[in-house]
C-alpha cells in the first residue's frame, strides 16, 4: 500500500516524508533539559563527536535547542540562546553542510538567524507561535518547513493541572485552527507534532498515542517527540535514564500509527525500528 507523496521543502531540496520515516537527533546544547542538559553546551568537541554520531547512525535530520522547555523551565534571554545554538550550527556547517537541521525556538529573533547566519532548514516550535507574536510572520517570509506542535499553557506552567473534555478531539481542533492561520500567513510546509509531554496527564499521552492515526487528517507529516519521557518512566515506575526500552517500544507505535519523523535521543535504535516497520509495512 503506497502513501501519497508528503514534501517538504528543505533549502531547495524536497524531502518526500511518505516514502520512509526519518530519525531527528537531538541536540540540546543546553544547561537544564530533563535527559542531558549541559553535555553538550558550549563544549565543540562534544558536539561535533555527538553530532558525527548521530550522522552515522542513520539520522536524517539533527534537531538544535537552545533553550529547555521542560515543565518548570526557565528561559535564557534570547542572546543567551542565540549564542548557543549559533555555537552548534557552525560546526554542523563546518563539517556536515549538506545536514537538515531544524531549530528548536519559539523566539523570532533565534529563528531568523538560524536560518540566515546558520544554516537552519526547519524551525521547530513548541508554541505553535503563541510565545512570541513575530515568530510565524518570520517562518513565512524566511519560507521555511515549520513544525506546529500543540501545548496547553507554557513550560512553566503546562504540567499543574492539564485539562480537556476529550483529548484527542481537543488537541486535534486546536491544531486546526492554528494550522488555518499560518496557512493563510504563508506558511506551506507544515509538520504536525501532537505534543506529547507538554501540557498532557500520563492518560491524555497514552489516549493520543493511541490515536494518533487520527492526525492523518491534516494531510501533513506527523513528527513523535516521547523520547525518556515522563509518559514512559512513570507508567514503568523508574526513571528517565532507564527508558530507553520504553522508548523504543512506543517509536515502534508510533511508526505502525503513521508517524513520519522520530525525534529521539538515541538514533541508532529508533533507525534500526525504523527498518523493521517500514520493512513489515511493505509487506502489506
Amino acid at each position: 500500500m503506497e502513501n501519497s507523496p508528503m514534501y517538504i521543502n528543505c533549502k531547495g531540496k524536497l524531502l518526500d516524508l511518505s516514502c520512509k520515516p526519518i530519525v531527528m537527533g537531538i541536540l540540546n546544547v543546553t544547561p537544564d533539559s530533563f535527559y542531558d542538559g549541559g553535555a553538550y553546551i558550549n563544549d565543540k568537541d562534544a558536539i561535533y563527536k555527538r553530532v558525527s554520531e548521530m550522522l552515522e547512525q542513520g539520522a536524517g535530520m539533527i534537531d538544535v535547542g537552545g533553550c529547555s522547555t521542560r515543565p518548570g523551565s526557565v528561559a535564557p534571554s534570547e542572546e543567551e540562546e542565540w549564542k548557543r545554538v549559533a555555537v552548534a550550527l557552525e560546526i554542523i556547517q563546518k563539517h556536515y553542510p549538506d545536514t537538515i537541521v531544524s531549530v528548536d525556538t519559539y523566539v523570532a529573533s533565534v529563528a531568523r538567524r538560524s536560518v540566515l547566519e546558520g544554516g537552519a532548514s526547519i524551525i521547530n516550535d513548541i508554541s505553535a507561535g503563541e510565545m512570541d507574536a513575530d515568530l510565524l510572520p518570520t517562518v513565512a517570509e524566511l519560507n521555511v518547513p515549520y513544525v506546529l506542535m500543540h501545548m496547553q499553557g507554557t513550560p512553566a506552567n503546562m504540567q499543574d493541572k492539564p485539562e480537556y473534555g476529550d483529548v484527542t478531539h481537543d488537541v486535534i481542533k486546536d491544531l486546526s485552527v492554528k494550522m488555518d492561520k499560518i496557512r493563510k500567513m504563508g506558511v506551506h510546509d507544515v509538520i504536525i507534532d501532537p505534543g506529547f509531554g507538554f501540557g498532557k496527564t500520563v492518560e491524555d499521552n497514552y489516549t493520543l498515542m493511541r490515536d494518533l492515526e487520527q492526525f492523518k487528517i491534516f494531510g501533513a507529516p506527523i513528527l513523535v517527540g516521547i523520547s525518556h519521557k515522563s509518559m514512559i518512566y512513570r507508567l514503568l515506575e523508574t526513571t528517565a535514564d532507564k527508558t530507553l526500552n520504553g522508548t523504543t517500544v512506543l517509536n515502534a507505535i508510533s511508526l505502525m500509527k503513521g508517524a513520519n519523523i522520530l525525534r529521539v535521543h538515541e538514533v541508532k535504535e529508533a533507525v534500526e525500528a525504523v527498518n523493521i516497520i517500514h520493512y513489515l509495512l511493505s509487506l502489506r
